[in-house]
């Protein structure tokens, strides 16, 4: 039978795993779960509950990183035997079943290999993703709308934990604006790709001549703050509004001002959340956005003043980066990478991991040419 050549495809995975093993460097990672063992055996560890939090999650994607290249390893060692008694025996559905294996293993060490490329200062960070509406009217809301649940369809794909802090409804159909939080290791560094301007061209389901339209939504991605951040936010600097959550159309969902607006006075910056059920935990999910907006800002401005010096107006993260089109044919595509797919329906159903890898190393050849 036909098939693929695996005296060639099995030593091509080996260079790459040996390649990423090399960038990852699991022995290293050993060496430090060792010490961080010893840390949680500690009896006083969670007398600092901050820290003890810090150091079992560190150890915990610690873990999850050696063990995921221990498998690899493990898996590639056993394809090759599975082709070798196949090949020897002649066995049919082995060497079916090797194919197979090979595949997956392509696939997940291909997106391994992308990951070897996330190393910016907070690219392990969980992400906090805001999107909004921008020029389009109702379309433009229904699009937030549509975008929010791919992300969020695509972070239940990978089983990684989310929590929406803030909805705000458009008057017709969709969203204003949506904040929520992606939990999982390199969750900044793997959606910060996604940031920029997104536009839908279709058919508008809100135009009763049926015209088509074009509209805009924003995505805003930024590390979650961590304890040894250390953005002081003076009680001086904040304003604190309160208001009634609400739900789509303005319905209420609550019948008491438990939603929270905060205004940091010196910056203009302005975040709500009104998810949580009390006035207080709803303050205290809106200062942790606050927080990563102050500190994205404070890295911006430390990038902007190291352009300064190199004489470099550096990259523009507001630009349009991909339009999805469902009129007068299907596709959706990266302006900055070229990658397309004809496919729409599974991209809004979360299927984006090929933009965001392609977004990746993007990026990284981006910057080297830089």
């Amino acid at each position: 039978m036909a098939g693929t050549d695996f005296s060639v495809a099995i030593p091509e995975l080996e260079r790459a795993l040996s390649s990423i093993e090399a960038v990852l460097d699991p022995e290293a990672k050993r060496r430090e779960i060792a010490g961080l063992e010893e840390q949680v055996a500690a009896p006083d560890l969670w007398d600092d509950v901050e820290h003890a939090q810090q150091v079992t999650s560190r150890l915990s994607r610690l873990q999850a990183d050696v063990d995921r290249l221990t498998s690899l390893r493990s898996r590639l060692d056993d394809l090759s035997v599975l082709v070798e008694l196949g090949q020897e025996e002649g066995d049919d559905a082995s060497m079916v079943e090797a194919e197979a294996e090979l595949a997956g293993l392509r696939k997940t060490i291909d997106a391994l290999e992308v990951r070897t490329l996330l190393a910016g200062e907070y690219d392990e960070r969980d992400a906090l993703v805001t999107i909004r509406s921008e020029a389009g009217g109702v379309d433009a809301a229904d699009f937030a709308e549509m975008l929010q649940r791919m992300y969020l369809r695509w972070a239940e794909r990978h089983k990684y934990g989310i929590e929406v802090f803030d909805t705000s409804y458009a008057e017709e159909a969709g969203i204003k604006s949506t904040t929520f939080e992606v939990r999982a290791p390199y969750a900044y560094g793997t959606l910060s790709v996604e940031q920029g301007t997104h536009r839908l061209v279709r058919i508008s389901p809100f135009d009763n001549q049926g015209r088509r339209q074009t509209s805009f939504a924003g995505v805003e991605v930024l590390p979650v703050t961590e304890s040894t951040d250390h953005i002081d936010i003076p009680e001086a600097d904040l304003r604190v509004d309160v208001f009634r959550s609400s739900g789509p159309g303005g319905q209420s969902v609550n019948t008491t001002d438990s939603a929270v607006r905060l205004t940091h006075l010196p910056t203009g910056i302005v975040v709500s959340c009104q998810n949580e059920k009390s006035q207080l935990q709803n303050k205290a999910a809106a200062l942790r956005v606050l927080q990563s907006r102050l500190l994205e800002k404070a890295r911006h401005d430390r990038e902007a003043e190291m352009n300064a010096l190199k004489g470099d107006g550096g990259n523009s993260w507001g630009s349009q980066m991909r339009s999805y089109v469902l009129h007068p044919y299907q596709m959706v595509k990266d302006l900055r990478t070229d990658f397309e797919v004809s496919s729409p329906d599974a991209v809004f159903d979360g299927d984006i991991d090929g933009f965001i890898d392609s977004g990746i190393r993007w990026r990284m050849r981006d910057h080297v040419e830089a």
